[in-house]
């Protein structure tokens, strides 16, 4: 018995077949809105561990290169370099850099506890859940 032989489509058809096979490949959906809340200050128990962090950081002139920093004699800190505002929580329009609250050994894992600094303003907020949500310091 012979093979059954698929017809034989047109270029237009072949194009329009390949277009939307693309497109039902490359669709994404529209990513969820952040849920994450801004705060106008910061009275949580660790904000007073995030503003002296602000301080040592703005004495160090607020690094912008991602890297380990000595802090204390035998410990250091961790400044991811610049933060993108991936969240949108923070006010558009700015370049932003994020800094580690609490020093620990030179390579040791970060934890979830970050300040980010917008250098032009000086604008602060403290940010104890990896970004889900920020205090203005």
């Amino acid at each position: 018995m012979p093979t059954p032989q698929r017809p034989h489509l047109t270029w237009p058809a072949r194009l329009t077949l390949i277009l939307a096979t693309l497109i039902s490949l490359l669709a994404t959906t529209a990513p969820a809105p952040a849920h994450a809340a801004v705060y106008s200050s910061c009275t949580q128990t660790r904000c007073a561990d995030a503003r002296t962090a602000n301080t040592t950081w703005k004495s160090k002139n607020y690094p912008t290169t991602a890297g380990w920093y000595a802090w204390t004699s035998t410990l250091h800190n961790y400044t991811g370099g610049r933060h993108y505002n991936r969240e949108g929580q923070l006010p558009t329009n700015a370049t932003y850099y994020e800094y580690d609250v609490y020093p620990r050994t030179r390579g040791a894992a970060r934890d979830a506890h970050r300040i980010v600094v917008n250098r032009n303003t000086g604008a602060t907020w403290y940010t104890p859940d990896h970004y889900a949500n920020f205090y203005r310091l």
